[in-house]
């Protein structure tokens, strides 16, 4: 007895070193300085942690990324997934149960004028017994494909909550730009009216005049354009909802405020916070799987069956009463002449395997890279911040100087219209560079595997 127990275990043993039963073993690492040299990462909690509705605390906003989680196209085409893969798992768990089936027959003939009726009302069972674990591994693959299905709606609820912050707060970086310019193009207009009334009085050309107007509606083209494109941004948020074009409701760019904890955290936490990092990693188990079943294919399959019914064919015409019938039958199968496929099967399993590794270090460097660029151009732009206010506040001094040394005699109108078209430049750069800053904690945001829905 003691002989038998250690040659099952041998037994055992042999077939889990041959990649048969063993499992999957989660990534645990990280390539050291993930998020790049610069950045420091500390043990406390990455703001990708943070829930997205305290992330994002504009009332509009919120409202609309609502509305993108429940009627965006991407996203129902990623919960049908997770459907299908559920399914899919369900059929794997289900292979582990007999199949049963009817297959009734009937039967008439005639010879000699007799007439002969058969009939059999049999219940057939199939049984294949999982000993080499093909169907084990197969449950483990589906397994992982349905959590890689959820990991890639999560994957798009991420994407698709980024995009819509992104493109509203591209819609509040227009809408300010247009109030400087409309503003801008007022005061121009003024401008023009004051070296009108120079011009009548004999302390201005025309030149000066005619290039007032020529540089104030360029002005007002602008604020066109500007229109122009807000429309086209409205349109692209609609898509986003999965909703014709309309006007969107929304705040101001000045009002947004954000959290100044920038803590990135371990680089570790991207294996379990980034969505898409983990279906990569689903991709490589999924192949770990494929890869036993390749080893297992090697193995026989025992497959048990039997039938059972009532049938009136076992002896002679009419006559003959139905009567009960029952089999049994168990059948081995093992592969003999195909060996060679199955080796070429096993080496494009293992291929494969090596290619979905390499797919998943590749992702997680995107994923250090992403974070790295994100924390940099949010850095770079607080650090033109103060930069910019100082030099609109002196250009705003400037422009007033030289507008009364131009009443005055004292300049000429090709100052005043430098002073002008350098100080709308600055607003509007300073107004880009705060939509920057933005967008790049919205990235950062996103890149540490922020905005997921639970």
């Amino acid at each position: 007895m003691y002989t038998r127990k250690i040659m099952i275990f041998g037994v055992t043993l042999l077939l889990s070193s041959c990649g048969i039963y063993t499992n999957y073993q989660s990534q645990t690492s990280v390539p050291d300085n993930l998020y790049g040299e610069e950045v420091i990462a500390s043990d406390t909690v990455s703001i990708g942690s943070i829930n997205w509705r305290d992330f994002f605390t504009d009332p509009c906003l919120q409202e609309l990324i609502e509305k993108g989680l429940k009627q965006n196209t991407d996203v129902k085409t990623a919960e049908l997934r997770v459907e299908e893969a559920k399914a899919s798992l369900l059929s794997a768990k289900l292979a582990f149960l007999p199949s049963f089936a009817l297959s009734p027959q009937g039967n008439i003939s005639s010879v000699e004028g007799q007439v002969s009726r058969t009939y059999t009302l049999p219940v057939t069972a199939s049984w294949e017994i999982d000993i080499f674990g093909k169907l084990r591994n197969s449950k483990r693959q589906a397994k992982a494909a349905y959590m890689q299905s959820e990991d890639y709606k999560q994957a798009v609820y991420s994407s698709l909550i980024a995009n819509i912050a992104n493109t509203y707060y591209t819609l509040l970086m227009l809408d300010e730009q247009l109030e400087i310019s409309k503003t801008t193009a007022e005061t121009w207009k003024e401008t023009v009216e004051s070296t009108q009334a120079l011009m009548d009085a004999g302390q201005a050309d025309e030149a000066a005049v005619s290039q007032m107007k020529a540089t104030y509606y360029e002005v007002e083209n602008s604020v066109i354009d500007l229109e122009e494109q807000i429309n086209q941004v409205e349109n692209s948020l609609s898509l986003l909802l999965a909703e014709t074009p309309q006007q969107i409701q929304r705040g101001r760019l000045a009002e947004q405020h954000f959290t100044h904890s920038l803590s990135v955290g371990v680089p570790l936490q991207l294996l379990s916070n980034r969505p898409d990092v983990r279906v990569a990693e689903r991709d490589l188990e999924q192949a770990f799987y494929v890869t036993n079943q390749a080893n297992s294919a090697f193995y026989p399959s025992i497959t048990l069956s039997g039938s059972a019914g009532w049938t009136n064919s076992l002896g002679g015409l009419i006559t003959n009463p139905g009567k009960f019938v029952a089999s049994a039958l168990a059948s081995l199968t093992e592969p003999l002449f195909n060996r060679g496929t199955l080796i070429a099967r096993r080496r494009i399993a293992k291929a494969q395997q090596e290619e979905a590794l390499l797919a998943f270090r590749q992702k997680l460097l995107d994923a250090g890279t992403e974070v790295n660029d994100a924390l940099v151009s949010y850095q770079t732009s607080k650090k033109k911040k103060d930069n910019y206010e100082q030099q609109i506040s002196a250009l705003e001094k400037a422009f007033s100087s030289t507008t009364l040394l131009m009443e005055h005699g004292n300049t000429t109108y090709l100052e005043v219209l430098t002073a002008h078209q350098t100080l709308l430049s600055a607003q509007l750069s300073q107004t880009a560079n705060r939509f920057k800053e933005i967008q790049s904690l919205i990235n950062l945001y996103q890149a540490l595997g922020g905005g997921q829905v639970l």
